[in-house]
């Protein structure tokens, strides 16, 4: 027993010793992205724009921190804390380079079930330690925040697990309809919160299974408690925000520096409002004190943990699935990767550090990703920008911001969420490409109204797999008729000269969601490996692809003549939208590498679907019945290209 014991200890000590310096190294580098571009960051092309972006991000930094820090029931100043803190912590550890985390609706709204469940308004049933001396805030605010800093640190925590289990590989199972109808619904339920502060109503806090549909009930049924003054400045702020910020984007290529309408909107209802007493002549109600300066870090009460686990796991995946979403498009749009696993690290840490100074949940947000894409951000250097600016604010400004009305954050809420809300028009594409994937967007949606957002993003992953394993069973795998043809076909060929660089690849089973990802990074390999020698080899090898997988070699082509590449689709028994997407991307990239790419035996679902896509911007047909065809569309098209060359000599 005693000597088994002994030689554990010996086998773990020497792969300690065996660690070497440079696996260290590596180690650093892969956990803390920084450390990678921060020596490669070139200050004299990059500092400007980072400044700028910076500078602009700031502002909606602290427009979003003030309104969500409301959306979650905590006072105000804790937004600004939530806008400082984390963005600091994501650019150490995340790989988003256009990526603006901080505060975020959709966790703002879920934290709020929690903080107005524990410490309701009436602040019954609930104990906590007096920290009123803190901040100069009240103990209700202080016990307030103090559930919304649990929710952040075991939401945290959740994630930081997830990394250590590797769960960030499952996030196949997030499609693009599940993700889109669940932050569409989301955004829809903190519209529907913000409606008693756009119209200056009195209303007790509801929320459960379709609280949604109560809140408009009790609107309605209290109408005459409207507040016309409340309302009129509602209507009139989204109006300027709405009508600014289309112009914004329309001529954000003529203009450097776009117009700050959050901030500008903020001082001038404060000033109106001081000078006119709204407070009192009209009973508008206003943001209140914000404490100046830093607090002291604190940790969130364990007390509470087990009282906030639902909202903890709410928090964890929502924010998480939100954020990767947008590190992918960033990554997508300017080709650059993203460690899905590294992403639930950054954000984990993000909130359980976050959270000991009395930080609410956060995530990336939509409208900021956007506005580091408008503004032309290079790096994380300009959230970094936006902390310092932040920092100026939390200890000279804020104060100044007492007199901001309550309907006026309400109204920067509601615009800000444009962008979610205008997903309801991708009903259209997958209507056009895959009806089953509409069907689960609406059926999402629905959900998501009904219930809550983790509850719509559970529905959403539980249906799609379920479709997809009935599908499954159902699809061909192989059509042995073309594939002898093929086989055939290049046994016999004897002038195969101008076919030396065509290459097909037979795909040979569904494609869609579970698939899509490995198909698209095989066919990329084999791309890739094709183009690394020099040597001109037989023309075509046939690569049979099943399940996501490539087997088979490669001739090496010639580099005399542009490279194609057929996809032999007969087996391609049916897809989704992210299958039509990935085929996409590959015609996209092939394309950037100079390979024309041919599709043969397609049905007439997929052409229409690829169609709709609108990426097909090539002058020679694409789509082909069969294999055989493609290839004389080959020839003729190089015989015709070598017949103009010789006329022209």
């Amino acid at each position: 027993m005693m000597t088994g014991v002994k030689r554990k200890r010996s086998t773990v000590w020497t792969k300690i010793q065996a660690v070497r310096l440079e696996d260290i190294k590596a180690w650093c580098m892969r956990r803390l992205p920084i450390l990678t571009w921060v020596p490669v960051y070139n200050w004299k092309e990059n500092l400007v724009p980072d400044t700028v972006s910076g500078m602009m991000l700031a502002i909606q930094q602290v427009t979003q921190g003030l309104a969500f820090a409301v959306l979650s029931s905590v006072h105000p100043v804790f937004g600004l804390y939530g806008s400082f803190f984390p963005v600091i912590i994501y650019a150490i550890f995340g790989m988003g380079r256009h990526v603006a985390t901080g505060t975020f609706a959709l966790t703002s709204l879920i934290s709020a079930n929690a903080v107005e469940r524990l410490v309701p308004s009436v602040r019954t049933n609930f104990t906590a330690n007096n920290n009123s001396g803190i901040l100069g805030l009240s103990e209700f605010e202080m016990q307030r925040i103090g559930v919304a800093a649990a929710v952040s640190f075991l939401g945290g925590i959740i994630q930081v697990a997830m990394f250590m289990l590797q769960l960030g590989s499952a996030t196949f199972l997030l499609t693009e309809p599940v993700i889109s109808a669940m932050t569409t619904g989301a955004a829809t339920h903190v519209v529907t919160s913000q409606v008693k502060y756009l119209l200056g109503m009195k209303m007790p806090y509801i929320s459960g299974p379709l609280a949604f549909f109560h809140i408009y009930a009790y609107v309605f049924e209290n109408i005459r408690s409207v507040q016309l003054e409340a309302l009129l400045l509602s209507l009139l702020s989204i109006v300027v925000l709405v009508l600014v910020k289309e112009l914004n984007e329309k001529f954000h290529r003529n203009i450097k520096v776009v117009l700050p309408i959050d901030l500008l909107l903020i001082i001038a209802t404060s000033i109106a409002c001081y000078y006119a007493d709204m407070e009192y002549v009209y009973g508008i109600e206003v943001v209140g004190n914000i404490p100046k300066g830093l607090p002291s870090p604190k940790a969130p009460s364990m007390s509470v943990l087990p009282e906030v686990v639902t909202e903890a796991f709410g928090v964890a995946l929502v924010g998480y699935v939100a954020s990767l979403a947008l590190a992918q498009g960033s990554a997508k749009k300017f080709k650059y990767t993203v460690d899905d696993n590294q992403e639930f690290l950054a954000h984990g840490l993000s909130n359980v550090i976050a959270s000991f100074f009395f930080c609410i949940p956060s995530a990336a947000a939509m409208g900021r990703t956007a506005l580091l894409y408008s503004t032309g951000a290079k790096t994380q250097v300009a959230c970094l920008i936006s902390c310092v600016l932040i920092l100026v604010v939390i200890y000279t400004i804020g104060p100044l911001l007492y007199w901001l009305p309550m309907c006026v954050l309400a109204s920067i809420i509601v615009v800000g969420l444009k962008g979610m809300l205008m997903q309801f028009r991708d009903l259209k594409k997958y209507w056009n490409v895959d009806k089953i994937d509409w069907s689960i967007w609406v059926s999402t949606y629905v959900f998501t109204i009904c219930f809550a957002a983790n509850v719509g993003l559970l529905y959403g992953v539980v249906c799609t797999i379920a479709i997809v394993i009935f599908r499954f069973p159902r699809a061909k795998t192989l059509n042995l008729k073309n594939m002898k043809e093929v086989e055939y076909k290049y046994k016999v060929e004897d002038n195969c000269e101008s076919l030396k660089q065509v290459k097909i690849v037979s795909v040979n089973s569904p494609l869609v969601f579970l698939n899509a990802r490995k198909f698209h990074a095989d066919l990329l390999k084999i791309i890739q490996k094709d183009g690394m020698s020099s040597q001109c080899e037989q023309n075509t090898l046939l690569c049979s692809f099943s399940n996501g997988s490539c087997h088979g070699e490669l001739g090496q082509p010639c580099h005399s003549e542009r490279h194609v590449l057929i996809l032999d689709c007969s087996g391609l028994n049916f897809f989704d939208y992210t299958g039509v997407s990935v085929l996409l991307q590959i015609y996209v990239d092939c394309k950037n590498r100079h390979i024309d790419v041919l599709l043969a035996h397609c049905k007439g679902s997929l052409i229409k679907a690829m169609q709709y896509g609108g990426n097909l911007d090539s002058e020679n047909p694409v789509f082909f019945e069969s294999i055989s065809s493609a290839i004389d569309a080959i020839r003729i098209h190089r015989n015709y290209s070598k017949f103009s060359e010789q006329s022209e000599l």
